[in-house]
């Protein structure tokens, strides 16, 4: 997914780095690591939407337990509720 300037795949080390490294230029209050982005994947896909078990499918969970958390804190799921 990830690639260097000369197309080769960059390193799980080399991500964790360059992930790290954006939260403290960002000046965030919080540690940032790179498992963030696989949850801010599943909450954004849950905004939008998208149905539990495909988030599911997506992210690999083979719990659901583990992707309900995405869809609890969602506005979109009352979209629509009184229409």
């Amino acid at each position: 997914m990830f690639t260097s300037n000369r197309h080769a795949p960059l390193s799980g080390r080399t991500i964790r780095h360059i992930v790290h490294q954006a939260g403290l230029w960002a000046d965030f209050d919080f540690p940032v690591h790179a498992h963030l982005l696989r949850h801010a994947c599943g909450y954004y896909l849950a905004n939008k939407g998208v149905d539990t078990r495909t988030i599911q499918d997506y992210l690999g969970h083979a719990n659901i337990q583990n992707t309900v958390r995405y869809t609890q804190l969602s506005a979109a799921k009352f979209e629509g509720l009184w229409n």
